[in-house]
């Protein structure tokens, strides 16, 4: 059993994925831990698959393995399907263009010795220093706009809960992912209710971002993941969360 899992969601990222894996295949090279990583595809249609199979078998020492949703599905359904697939004691998932540095692994794993809690989120409100380059004022402020929304439905305390950076421990984690429901980019916000409501503490984290040009989140994402929230509330009040 892996000390850590290191979950990837996947859809067309034949472009940037290559890169990510050979920087996480040396930073593992280096670590005293064992890590496995599982990549997820998410029903892509260019060559990701290709390329990751290709990784594989150029790299054979290297713990990574392939998952494939047999359609589209969304980021949380990915990462759903990751965490519970996942052996390791801790479970990151990060997003496949290392966004978040994996160096600052450490600092969410440090924050978890400290503080004792279940998930370390990575936050790029708590020391916005650290965003070394950052999305569209648009963008941002509509980020706000969500999370206040958001603290107002869930009753979450989280000033970010949209990096693409967590860490839990994974036998709660596989659990909560065992309840999760919502399969878009608001699975983030359904995940951190599950383990509030459960009485698991949640740790957030500084850590250093960098906005990637080709973001994944559309305009339709963005609507819908404000229509999530008052899903989320809905499910939470009827108690289905209750592990």
């Amino acid at each position: 059993m892996p000390e850590l899992s290191i979950v990837i969601p996947a859809f067309n990222e034949e472009r940037r994925l290559g890169k990510t894996l050979d920087i996480l295949n040396a930073w593992i090279s280096a670590q005293s831990f064992s890590v496995e990583v599982l990549v997820v595809d998410d029903g892509s249609r260019d060559a990701t698959v290709k390329l990751v199979r290709d990784f594989i078998d150029a790299h054979p020492s290297f713990p990574l393995k392939l998952l494939q949703n047999p359609r589209n599905s969304g980021k949380g359904a990915a990462v759903r399907n990751g965490v519970l697939a996942s052996t390791g004691d801790w479970v990151l998932f990060s997003d496949a263009d290392l966004s978040t540095p994996i160096e600052e692994y450490a600092k969410l794993r440090a924050a978890a010795s400290k503080s004792g809690a279940d998930l370390i989120i990575g936050s790029r409100a708590v020391d916005r220093s650290l965003v070394g380059r950052h999305q569209s004022f648009a963008r941002e402020a509509a980020g706000r706009f969500f999370n206040l929304l958001m603290r107002s439905a869930t009753g979450l305390k989280v000033q970010d809960t949209q990096c693409g950076f967590k860490l839990m421990r994974g036998p709660i984690g596989r659990r909560i992912f065992s309840v999760q429901k919502l399969d878009g980019f608001s699975f983030d916000v359904e995940m951190l209710v599950i383990a509030n409501q459960n009485g698991h503490a949640i740790a957030e984290v500084p850590v250093r971002w960098f906005n990637a040009d080709d973001s994944k989140v559309t305009l339709a994402n963005g609507l819908r993941s404000f229509s999530d929230l008052l899903t989320i509330a809905a499910n939470r009040r009827s108690g289905i969360y209750k592990l």
